[in-house]
């Protein structure tokens, strides 16, 4: 059963779509259940801060609330403040998930890692705490597209 929030950013998620020329962008997937989320980052250079965050995700309803709670939990933070954003933070946020689903979160903090990634890479910068990420996903197959 999900919990109300769940069930509210699944229904009417939140900053969907792409970000042109984003200062980063991280994909990740999970092969097993297929769902695929790619996170676009708009930062300021000078302050570090993410000024915009949207998401398209390839995957199942707690695919598409998590990916959607993570982009409004980093935007207009700095970097710092965004690599907080953990995945039992996400799941916290949306008032849990059920066990089966907790994957969802998971690929919800590696998509803002990855974005982060990406960025500090094009920039020459290292973040702390961040690692690279495991692989980068470039197909996709999932059941529902936002």
């Amino acid at each position: 059963m999900y919990s109300d929030k769940v069930m509210d950013h699944f229904e009417h998620p939140r900053n969907v779509g792409e970000i042109e020329n984003a200062s980063g962008v991280g994909t990740v997937g999970n092969a097993k259940c297929g769902d695929i989320m790619r996170i676009y980052l708009d930062i300021d250079d000078a302050t570090h801060m993410i000024r915009d965050c949207k998401f398209k995700t390839f995957g199942c309803g707690a695919a598409v609330a998590t990916s959607s709670m993570a982009t409004e939990m980093v935007k207009g933070k700095t970097i710092e403040e965004a690599m907080q954003v953990t995945n039992k933070a996400v799941m916290e946020a949306l008032d849990g998930l059920p066990p089966v689903k907790v994957h969802c979160s998971l690929l919800a903090e590696e998509a803002i890692h990855a974005a982060l990634w990406d960025y500090a890479e094009k920039h020459g910068i290292k973040i702390q705490g961040l690692e690279k990420p495991k692989s980068d996903i470039s197909e996709h197959d999932g059941d529902e597209e936002y």
